[in-house]
């Protein structure tokens, strides 16, 4: 493993730590107020000091963590999967159903992710749950084009047409051989898209269309 990926690998590890031991390391409550402290400067008390309501931002920032991080697992575990399977489907059928989903995966690509989970948070209303949902619908066509670009270069190699003249039918082809295939691309594709999804979700919750006051998140 390069360092690079050890690197990366060393900060996502340091991030979950600091969600599940939020409670251990976090030095105040992060939602009790002080407002003869607000907006107070770091220092010794206050590392990273308080916000407007006197709530030292260390601890809002460990337990915001939390908020977050379950909007990127949510998305990381059900986004690939969702674009595996259309992706692929659109790939190995052709036809109409390629078109269909293929032009819906522009339609959502047509509109820059911020601003249509921006749209789609604003229709569903305010929550970790609507934001967690409004992301995933606006970050699934790329894997839906990944998968699909897969599936054409796979379709025609000989070990499937061996499957098919084997008897396999259209669904054991897609779980058994080619899903498989194209699953490692969309995982790099997951890893590289972490970062993005992170800035959305704060990018909601700074809105005030993320998780439900007070709980803190990072936006």
């Amino acid at each position: 493993m390069s360092k690079s990926a050890l690197a990366g690998l060393a900060i996502v590890a340091l991030l979950v730590a600091a969600a599940v031991l939020a409670p251990a390391l976090a030095p105040y409550d992060p939602d009790a107020q002080n407002l003869v402290l607000r907006l107070a400067p770091p220092g010794a008390a206050h590392w990273l000091g308080t916000d407007e309501l006197g709530r030292d931002v260390l601890s809002r920032l460990l337990y915001g963590s939390r908020a977050t991080l379950f909007v990127v697992a949510a998305i990381t575990l059900t986004v690939p999967a969702v674009g595996l399977a259309a992706g692929c489907l659109a790939g190995l059928a052709g036809g109409i159903v390629d078109a269909v989903l293929m032009r819906a995966a522009d339609v959502f690509l047509a509109f820059p992710r911020l601003i249509l989970a921006l749209a789609l948070v604003a229709a569903m209303g305010p929550g970790l749950w609507h934001a967690s949902l409004a992301i995933a619908l606006a970050a699934w066509p790329p894997y839906a084009r990944l998968a699909r670009a897969e599936t054409l270069a796979l379709r025609g190699r000989e070990f499937i047409a061996a499957a098919r003249l084997a008897g396999a039918s259209p669904a054991r082809l897609l779980l058994r051989h080619i899903a498989p295939l194209c699953l490692p691309s969309l995982v790099v594709r997951a890893s590289l898209d972490m970062a993005g999804v992170i800035l959305t979700a704060a990018g909601l919750g700074f809105l005030g269309l993320g998780a439900a006051p007070p709980t803190a998140e990072w936006g």
